[in-house]
């Protein structure tokens, strides 16, 4: 089935802090929007622009030529597509279903193979911006499955995306987004200590910013977040406790592939302590805390 003319039946399921966005982003591209959430009043704004509302995940697979996921945990994901009533079994031939959650790889795989047997495709294509990317439409979306799929896709991932890859079959991208992640964890440690280093030593850590922020020091997070950080302004545009699960994830896939992490390892300890101490609903930046400040 190919969703590259006209209007369709689209299902998001999974209205958080990127997927109301990215759902608003589909009913302004013209397409028909059915929508579910465990909340529903995170739906409410949506309806109100034309969404069509469902009661159950399932309801909407049942509904829609494509269905797409954004929820929690793997759980979550598991639930939702492979439990009774739910989206691989009320998906009818032809339909294409496709998890933006970070999730296993492996679980990626498991629902790709059960879906194949009904004749519905699966993609895996988690995101990576944030929710200013989901805000702003410039997510970078890497995806999983198989070329004709993606194909049929790829209108809908553009009104997300700017920066869309196939990375190969089922799981492909779930593995892409965990390199994603794990360059990110150590990064994040990296411009903490390096911002503490500047304030213990008495330099002014914003000018230090303006200095490394352009030489081969420069980063996304640094030049971003290094300056939430110095501000103490600790707002989410990605969770704690999220990023958490993506470590897990990613240190259960490389202990399965026999790799030793060990940067990973630290980052998600020195995170958890940040958790334990009732952080985990802070942005990732709030890993500064752990360093004094």
């Amino acid at each position: 089935m190919s969703v590259t003319n006209g209007r369709k039946k689209v299902g998001f399921i999974g209205l958080g802090i990127m997927g109301r966005s990215m759902a608003g982003h589909i009913l302004d591209g013209g397409h028909e929007l059915h929508v579910y959430n465990r909340t529903r009043s995170k739906a409410d704004e949506l309806v109100a622009r034309g969404a069509i509302w469902h009661d159950t995940a399932g309801d909407v697979a049942a509904a829609c030529d494509v269905v797409i996921t954004i929820v929690g945990y793997p759980k979550d994901v598991e639930e939702t597509y492979l439990g009774a009533g739910g989206i691989v079994e009320q998906a009818k031939a032809g339909t294409i279903l496709i998890d933006m959650t970070t999730s296993s790889p492996t679980l990626a795989g498991e629902i790709a193979a059960k879906a194949a047997e009904k004749g519905v495709s699966v993609l895996d294509a988690p995101v990576s911006g944030g929710d200013i990317g989901a805000r702003a439409a410039k997510l970078s979306i890497m995806v999983g499955g198989t070329e004709e799929a993606f194909a049929a896709a790829l209108p809908l991932f553009q009104l997300m995306g700017e920066n869309i890859v196939h990375q190969g079959g089922p799981g492909a991208g779930q593995h892409t987004k965990m390199c994603n992640q794990i360059a990110i964890a150590a990064t994040m440690l990296a411009v903490s200590e390096s911002l503490a280093y500047a304030k213990a030593s008495g330099l002014d850590a914003k000018r230090v910013l303006s200095s490394i922020g352009t030489g081969a020091a420069s980063s996304f997070l640094l030049n971003n977040l290094g300056p939430k950080m110095l501000n103490d302004d600790y707002a989410p545009g990605f969770y704690v406790h999220h990023f958490i699960k993506d470590m897990s994830i990613a240190i259960a896939e490389a202990e399965r592939m026999k790799l030793d992490l060990p940067a990973l390892a630290l980052a998600k300890q020195l995170y958890e302590k940040l958790a334990a101490g009732g952080f985990g609903e802070e942005g990732t930046q709030a890993i500064f805390r752990v360093y004094g400040n």
